[in-house]
């Protein structure tokens, strides 16, 4: 791709950098910020900077947030014996999507994945397991992908809660909705049977 600026070069180059983004889209999204005032790409650039100065993790549950205890955490109408946890961040947001649950989070940052080398402590771990020592709770959530490390992180962690009087789940696994069985694989089909419902 030949550019007639390096400055619209940099800048392709610099959203192209960023994931789900190509070259394509990159220069349609510089040119557009190019036709625009240029109060525009100043409120831009200054909003990507200060969120990126300013934001941090929950001291609490892990969450991005902009003060030191996130907005959720902070909500005291949330359900505050139950804790979900989840592999990141994006997870939060699908579930937070959902409008289904009021409880709280704590985000792993990732999943035991001995081949990658991540380990156990290089997880959120121990802090959940303080949290679930904590008098009001009542249920941790395991909402982690059904893959083998995420099953192995939930073995890992329930042993760890074991000594805790604290309820441990599972979110249900099985066939999506729309979905028809010839498609689904067998550990979801099985796992669908294995946690059917009463109606």
């Amino acid at each position: 791709m030949q550019f007639s600026s390096l400055l619209i070069e940099e800048a392709v180059n610099a959203f192209a950098s960023l994931p789900g983004i190509g070259k394509k889209t990159a220069l349609r999204l510089v040119l557009h910020l190019v036709q625009q005032p240029p109060s525009e790409s100043v409120h831009f650039a200054q909003a990507i900077s200060t969120m990126r100065a300013n934001i941090q993790h929950c001291t609490t549950c892990g969450n991005l947030s902009d003060q030191h205890v996130c907005s959720i955490c902070r909500d005291q109408r949330r359900d505050q014996s139950l804790i979900c946890v989840v592999e990141s961040i994006r997870d939060v947001m699908a579930i937070e999507e959902t409008q289904q649950y009021r409880g709280l989070y704590h985000v792993l940052g990732g999943v035991i994945a001995p081949i990658e080398g991540v380990g156990p402590s290089d997880l959120n771990i121990d802090t959940l397991v303080q949290r679930a020592q904590h008098p009001e709770a009542r249920e941790i959530i395991m909402a982690i992908s059904p893959t083998i490390e995420g099953d192995t992180t939930i073995f890992y962690i329930n042993r760890q809660l074991e000594s805790v009087d604290v309820a441990v789940s599972n979110i249900a696994r099985g066939v999506s909705f729309g979905g028809e069985l010839e498609y689904a694989d067998e550990v979801t089909l099985g796992r669908s049977i294995v946690a059917r419902t009463q109606l």
